[in-house]
């Protein structure tokens, strides 16, 4: 066989303005990014007033400032060490977070966790699409639906354009927002004084702690979801440590900072709110500084809105094409970001008024559904198959993950049931939870038995014939990007 000529280490296909992969793999010669704009990325990404909002749940609850920015700070840390971890699939394997789960699930048992996916991509854009049209109606004109729809459509062309230009705009907002919020949060800590009974170390009890440690918690791990989506292009090669370590410390420092200042706020104002919040803060240090703040913090919640629609048309397409083969194309992209946020600008004109109480229980149930998800995942790829994967064995109904895993499924499955005597909501407390004074734990039960379980029932794995297969899909992708890209129809490995 003739040897193939040596390729410049750098070179990848010129980039177009649209991008054009979807759900597809990512190949050699495309790979391109540093390492380090992980960390801006993800910054940016979770520093929008959502993440404040968090803030807010330990005052409601009683719990004193000093807890409440423990308890934050702890879940805040807690969870976005999943989150990280799932970054460092996108550069091994090529592909979107999601349709890896193909690997654990089957090609169409992974459809039920996309369908919690998809729900916690439309939830979070509805809350950001109401938070930055109440930020931007403080100095515009306007109402609530033309609001709506004119943020959604920049959304949408956000999302479109796709991977390289929303890393750039992340990248660039961090650097307004430090210098931003940097002032803020000193005006804060030096105007606001928490409110006496805020501010008692007994606060709202230890069950109240725990509600703040599991809201932050799911709320980072909320992201775990789409995070190797922005770490796919980077290069094979790039060091694990690296895109852990700059992922986790974009996401945790940008959280521990919005939440602690979220606490601040609701402690010391009688009626906290994120937008009214930061207008006082601001004003009070330089008139009309409050307002810019939260201009700036409103476009931040655009760039997120289009990561989120980004994510789910990715989510959607993986479990379209579980049933009937999708080509990813421009068009494909388009049709599919443009639906997700057409349901997102219907369900925001159907919100109640009181969002932040929906929003604390939407973190929780997010929770929920995602534990027993990442707890799979993440013990698939480090423990059990070790990061190797047959890629297009992943696009095979009748490749060796095959349409349904039952170890996957039953893990997922049995994860979810064992955490349901422990959850505790507004709507819902189970049995233990209530035994426990209503303190919700079940976020460690979901993690230690679907990871476990999962382990247990894949012991048995014939890894010698997926090493096989894996060698197969090798020689198919390698062949791909050496040869240039050839489409084929109706393929989702096509270019």
């Amino acid at each position: 066989m003739d040897q193939q000529p040596e390729r410049e280490p750098q070179q990848h296909r010129p980039q177009q303005l649209i991008e054009t992969r979807s759900i597809d793999y990512v190949p050699a010669r495309e790979r391109h990014g540093k390492v380090w704009h992980q960390g801006p990325f993800w910054f940016t990404g979770n520093f929008v007033l959502t993440t404040m909002v968090t803030g807010f749940i330990g005052p409601a609850l009683g719990l004193g400032l000093g807890w409440s920015v423990l308890a934050v700070v702890l879940g805040a840390c807690f969870g976005t060490f999943f989150m990280a971890f799932h970054a460092n699939q996108g550069p091994r394997m090529g592909l979107p977070q999601m349709i890896q789960s193909r690997a654990q699930f089957g090609i169409r048992g992974a459809i039920v966790p996309f369908a919690a996916v998809v729900f916690v991509y439309i939830g979070f854009n509805v809350f950001n699409v109401v938070l930055a049209t109440q930020g931007l109606r403080t100095v515009l004109p306007g109402g609530t639906t033309l609001w709506y729809a004119l943020l959604i459509a920049l959304a949408i062309v956000l999302a479109v354009v796709g991977h390289d230009l929303l890393h750039a705009v992340q990248r660039w907002l961090t650097y307004v927002l430090i210098v931003v919020f940097g002032v803020l949060t000193v005006g804060a800590v030096v105007h606001l004084h928490p409110h006496t009974a805020a501010a008692s170390s007994g606060g709202g009890g230890f069950t109240a702690f725990l509600v703040v440690f599991s809201a932050a918690a799911g709320y980072q791990i909320s992201y775990a979801v789409y995070v190797s989506d922005y770490s796919r292009y980077l290069p094979k090669d790039v060091p694990a440590k690296k895109v852990i370590w700059w992922t986790y410390l974009g996401a945790a420092g940008s959280a521990v900072w919005l939440m602690s200042l979220g606490a601040l706020l609701a402690s010391a104002l009688p009626n906290p709110d994120a937008i009214a919040g930061l207008r006082q803060v601001g004003n009070d240090i330089l008139p009309g500084f409050g307002t810019f703040a939260v201009v700036v913090s409103s476009l931040a919640l655009i760039s997120i809105m289009a990561v989120n629609a980004y994510g789910a048309m990715l989510t959607s397409t993986s479990a379209v094409d579980a049933f009937r083969t999708v080509r990813p194309t421009v068009k494909s992209r388009v049709a599919g970001i443009v639906v997700i946020e057409l349901v997102v600008f219907a369900v925001a004109l159907a919100l109640p008024a009181d969002y932040l109480g929906n929003f604390n229980n939407f973190v929780l149930l997010m929770l929920y559904f995602l534990i027993p998800w990442t707890a799979v995942n993440l013990v698939d790829f480090y423990f059990v198959r070790r990061g190797h994967y047959a890629i297009t064995a992943i696009f095979d109904p009748r490749g060796i993950y095959g349409r349904w895993s039952w170890q996957g499924l039953t893990a997922y499955t049995v994860g979810f049931a064992a955490m349901v005597p422990f959850f505790a909501t507004s709507f819902w407390t189970g049995p233990v939870a209530k035994a426990l004074g209503g303190a919700d734990i079940s976020f460690a039960v979901g993690l230690v038995v679907a990871g476990a379980l999962y382990y247990a029932l894949t012991r048995g794995l014939d890894l010698d014939a997926e090493a096989e297969a894996i060698a197969a899909s090798d020689r198919e992708l390698e062949g791909e990007d050496a040869d240039g890209p050839e489409a084929t129809d109706g393929h989702p490995l096509a270019v």
